[in-house]
């Protein structure tokens, strides 16, 4: 296989890989480091960030810092990295919903993998779908056919739901109640709108809780606002009261150390993110932050 690029080279270093020609092996080995090591944040929102999508930016961030991002950067970037190590990798759109069901408003916000042409052991499988942008749901490849699989403390089930779409869902629900996605190749540029959205609308979830997310073959780390879970093995819930206990989850589970932020920005970040959880409570805990 050719040298990877320099990018590519310290992007593997993060995930605590060597190069190696495309197998089957090698990209669940991918997939779970990445959602291991590189967190599904949105930090960068609550910092006053303002990230783009372009997924080569979003890798070589991902290759050079602590940082991950949500679906848009972390499916992007991985795309990058796989077509760098010589997967044939397409890119879809997605539609991450609630238990009721999809709405149209949800179409495109969220970016699906499907790497092609790589044949299991028994040649039974060629084509694989692949989310390191999930969150708390998907740990390993999916083969790209109608199944169920356990991975740590979901069951999820692919259906084909019609010849252009696929469905995943989770038992139980995970951060989400399903997640639908088309069939067809798409560009960047179909994420757009979706992501302007999902990062600056004050009605946007993003933009309101603070959110970090980290997989790993047993369960998932869950931190929404100030509600800190444990799901899976070693389950558990804490509600963190102080500013040092934040950073310290954030930098401890998710990786994300925020010592070399401006102290101003940092007490920016622990005041907004105090206010709405204390917004929250004073409703009545009306639903799961």
């Amino acid at each position: 296989m050719r040298r990877p690029a320099t990018w590519a080279q310290a992007y593997l270093e993060r995930l605590g890989l060597e190069p190696e020609p495309p197998t089957v092996d090698a990209l669940f080995r991918l997939q779970q480091r990445h959602v291991e090591r590189v967190p599904y944040e949105t930090l960068w929102i609550h910092l006053g960030q303002r990230w783009g999508i372009d997924p080569r930016r979003s890798a070589r961030r991902i290759a050079t810092t602590d940082r991950g991002g949500y679906c848009f950067h972390l499916n992007g970037a991985l795309s990058e990295l796989l077509v760098i190590l010589g997967y044939r990798v397409t890119r879809h759109v997605g539609a991450v919903h609630g238990p009721a069901g999809l709405m149209e408003e949800e179409v495109g916000n969220h970016l699906v993998l499907v790497v092609h042409d790589l044949p299991a052991r028994d040649r039974s499988v060629w084509t694989w779908y692949v989310d390191a942008g999930l969150g708390d749901a998907t740990y390993e490849p999916i083969p790209l056919q109608p199944g169920s699989w356990v991975q740590g403390p979901y069951h999820l089930t692919l259906d084909r739901t019609e010849p252009a779409h696929w469905q995943l869902t989770p038992e139980p629900a995970a951060s989400f109640g399903g997640m639908r996605w088309d069939s067809s190749p798409a560009e960047m540029t179909a994420f757009s709108g979706q992501h302007l959205r999902l990062s600056t609308s004050p009605n946007s979830g993003f933009v309101q809780v603070l959110t970090a997310q980290r997989r790993d073959a047993t369960g998932a780390d869950i931190l929404r606002g100030l509600v800190f879970r444990r799901v899976g093995q070693g389950e558990n819930e804490e509600t963190i009261e102080t500013k040092s206990r934040l950073l310290e989850v954030l930098g401890d589970v998710f990786g994300l150390d925020l010592s070399n932020r401006p102290a101003a920005a940092v007490e920016r970040l622990w005041a907004r993110v105090q206010a709405r959880h204390l917004e929250w409570e004073a409703a009545g805990r009306p639903r799961r932050l």
